[in-house]
Order: structure tokens, then C-alpha cells, then sequence
């Protein structure tokens, strides 16, 4: 039987990172993944570009993670954002900073992130099984003792990093396979839910493609509770689908439609999308009164020009019962007020998301209150370590998931190796 001190399952980026930071303790590292293919996600992460992490200071990383982010401060004070910079520039990838902090390998080739990795894990001498899909984790008394493999073979070892994703993305491998073995260990699996997902809508206008393509930019998005006031807002872009809305602003929300809809065990959840959000709605009001007396034998269309999208301006105008042909001078004010109204809260009627199974990202996962938040060891089980997505710590897009598992992967490996070696000491 085969005996290595440290298993890390998962060749994403949080099983990468573990292996290396296990390999770099002096451990004998295997790493075990079901795919032919390391690092499937983050080659594919940032369109393929690899948004490796983000630039932001701490406080505000923690803040595009609202799921559970406040988890990693211990971990940040231990291995950050400036760490994981580091540690790519010692690889030789060299990086730059794009819009809103996210960094990106200069060679804007997600691969070349990928292959730096593994020539660490060649140079370390991490022996690597692909296509090697793990049954089960073995237990003995309250510690890990190994690994069964679904060819039957086992393989022990003294410590063991589960870093097998959630269950977005099905196709990088992330398909949930570590939630069994983290119950069986007596961890809680909060539960799942998607994130960074398209929101759907069976509004009329959506169900008739009136907008579908329709991209508005720099618009504010914002999630209401049933009392109509926001949950969050978010001020990015949007796309309107055939299915409902889409888009970075729409991917930022669909978590806090998700969590209303559950909360309040809703049918529909009302989104309110404020397409100028530079302008309070009675100065709008006043300067399309104003427009149009200076010209009221033009048409409405042509008067409010440049406003908005030509798509969406006829479109609010019907909304409002306003023909695009009328002359302005003929249209009364409370049509032009609640004109002006829909384009600071036109409301859209969401009735979910996307399936888990589309999303960029998994809510929930292994409950970080049963988790060491310096070393990611499990409370419950000796020598089982959990990093990356199946842990219950999700952030929005743009390099703050990647960096939670990075970070997360990092404390996991050195932890593993660290304490394989003392049990070994300890036989």
C-alpha cells in the first residue's frame, strides 16, 4: 500500500496552492485529482485571462465576500492578496493591475498561470494521479488515515487537504463530491445555493425578447425586501436575455435574490434598475419639462435623444403609454413624471436564478464555524484539512474567490504538512 504524508484532492486553484505549500514544508505530497487535467477552473477563469487575485486593500476584499468573509481576516493576517502577488512573481509570471484592482498575469494567458504551477509541483517532487476518482476518505479513531480510491487501490497518509470545489461549473470537475466525506467526518453542509448566476424573470417583456441583447452600462441595480426597501445595490453593467437579466451588476444581486426568496418564501423578488443613477428623479422630471418646452412640436424620441439606449428610451416610453412620435408640447406632465420615475426604478420581477450547475460560484458548503480559521484544520477530525469553494465562503467575481482559495489553500497545505510531520514523529 502506497504511504505518503499528505493527500490534497482537487487539482483546482486551492488544491494547487495546498500541494505546493505542502511540498515547500518538506512533506511527501501526493496530489489526487479525478480530471485529466489540472487547473481546469482557472484556465478558464477571467475569459481565460486568469484574474490570479486582487489589489484592493483587505477591509475591501472581505467585503466583496459576503459570504462568510469576515472568516478569512486570521487567514489575510497569515498569507494575503500581497502574498499571493509575491509568490506568482517568484514563479516568474509577471502581473498587472486592471480596473478595480484585479490583477492579471501580463501574458494575459490563464495557462502560463497554470503551467508555473505545475512545474512548482514538478520542481517539489508532488507526485500527481489523474484521472484517479477518490470513493471515499478513511477515518480511524477521530483521525484520517487515507484515502480509498474508486479503482479500489488505498493509499494512506497522515493528513489530508479536501479542495474538490462546490458544485458550479460541473464541467472544470467541481460536482459536490466532498460534501459526503465532510459529513461523514461530522461536518454541516449549510445549504447550497447558486451565486454569480443569471437571474430569470417571467415578466411580459422578457418572455417577448422586447430587450433581449440589450446591454445598459453604469446602470444601479438593487434588490428589494417586501417592504420595497434595498437589500443591495450594485452600480455595473447589465445585459437583458431571453430568460431574464444578466450581466456583472445582475451577478453581484442574484445571491440576495436567491437569499429573499428563501427568507420570505417568495414566488417573485422585485429588482429596481435605476438607469441614471447620476440624476435625482425630480431634477430629471424638471429637465425633460424643460426640453420639451423649448421645443413641443418635436417628437418625445427625438427630444430625449442621447438619454438613454434608443431601445430602452422606446421602450419606457411605451411602458409609460407615450407614442415616440407624439409632440412633446401634447404630452401631460404626470406622464412625463412617471416617465422620469422608470428611469430611476423601473421594477423587474425576478423568480430565481440559473441553475447551481451555471453558476460562477457555490453558496454555502462546509460550515466555517467547525474550522480552524489560521490553519483551515477541520475541529471535528484530526489531520483533515478543507480549503477553497467546498468550504461555505463565497465573494462576487473579479479575483475574490480565487484569492479565498488561494489564501485558504495555502493555510491548508503548510498546516497538513506541518502536522503530518509531527504525527509521524509521534509513531
Amino acid at each position: 500500500m502506497m504511504n505518503v504524508d499528505v493527500i490534497v484532492i482537487g487539482g483546482g486553484p486551492s488544491g494547487l496552492m495546498a500541494a505546493i505549500a505542502a511540498g515547500e514544508k518538506g512533506a511527501k505530497v501526493l496530489l489526487i485529482d479525478k480530471g485529466e487535467k489540472l487547473g481546469r477552473k482557472l484556465a478558464i477563469s477571467g475569459g481565460g485571462r486568469c484574474n490570479v487575485t486582487n489589489r484592493l486593500p483587505v477591509e475591501e476584499i472581505i467585503k466583496h465576500i459576503p459570504g462568510n468573509g469576515k472568516f478569512l481576516y486570521s487567514a489575510f493576517s497569515i498569507f494575503n492578496n500581497e502574498d499571493i502577488i509575491r509568490f506568482f512573481e517568484n514563479l516568474g509570471i509577471a502581473l498587472k493591475e486592471e480596473d478595480h484592482g484585479r490583477m492579471f498575469p501580463v501574458s494575459n494567458k490563464a495557462q502560463s498561470v497554470v503551467n508555473a504551477l505545475l512545474d512548482q509541483l514538478e520542481k517539489l517532487k508532488v507526485k500527481v494521479f489523474k484521472n484517479s476518482p477518490v470513493e471515499d476518505l478513511i477515518y480511524e479513531n477521530d483521525k484520517v488515515s487515507g484515502v480509498l480510491l474508486k479503482d479500489g487501490q488505498t493509499i494512506s497518509a497522515n493528513s489530508i487537504v479536501v479542495a474538490v470545489g462546490g458544485k458550479s461549473v460541473p464541467h472544470t470537475g467541481s460536482t459536490g463530491d466532498g460534501y459526503a466525506w465532510a459529513k461523514k467526518a461530522g461536518h454541516t453542509i449549510t445549504d447550497l445555493f447558486p451565486t454569480e448566476v443569471p437571474v430569470t424573470s417571467n415578466e411580459p417583456f422578457i418572455q417577448n425578447k422586447t430587450l433581449q441583447g440589450l446591454s445598459l452600462r453604469d446602470i444601479e441595480l438593487s434588490v428589494l425586501n417586501p417592504k420595497g426597501k434595498p437589500l443591495i445595490t450594485h452600480r455595473m453593467d447589465m445585459l437583458f436575455t431571453h430568460f431574464g437579466i444578466s450581466g456583472p451588476a445582475v451577478l453581484r444581486c442574484s445571491q440576495f435574490v436567491v437569499k429573499a426568496l428563501r427568507k420570505w418564501n417568495l414566488k417573485e423578488v422585485i429588482l429596481s434598475l435605476d438607469a441614471l443613477p447620476d440624476s435625482k428623479e425630480e431634477e430629471l422630471f424638471q429637465e425633460i419639462v424643460k426640453l420639451v418646452k423649448s421645443e413641443p412640436k418635436k417628437s418625445i424620441k427625438n427630444t430625449l435623444k442621447g438619454f438613454l439606449p434608443e431601445r430602452y428610451l422606446l421602450f419606457l416610453l411605451d411602458y409609460n403609454g407615450i407614442s415616440a412620435a407624439e409632440q412633446g408640447g401634447t404630452i401631460p406632465n404626470e406622464k412625463l413624471r412617471s416617465f422620469a420615475k422608470s428611469c430611476k426604478q423601473f421594477p423587474i420581477k425576478a423568480n430565481g436564478t440559473l441553475s447551481l450547475e451555471k453558476a460562477f460560484v457555490t453558496g454555502g458548503g462546509v460550515s466555517v464555524k467547525e474550522i480552524e480559521p489560521q490553519t483551515m484544520a477541520s475541529k471535528l477530525m484530526k489531520g483533515l484539512y478543507f480549503s477553497g469553494e467546498i468550504l461555505d465562503i463565497h465573494g462576487y467575481t473579479g479575483g475574490y474567490n480565487i484569492t479565498s482559495a488561494f489564501v485558504t489553500g495555502r493555510l491548508a497545505g503548510t498546516n497538513a504538512a506541518l502536522f503530518a510531520k509531527t504525527a509521524e514523529k509521534s509513531v
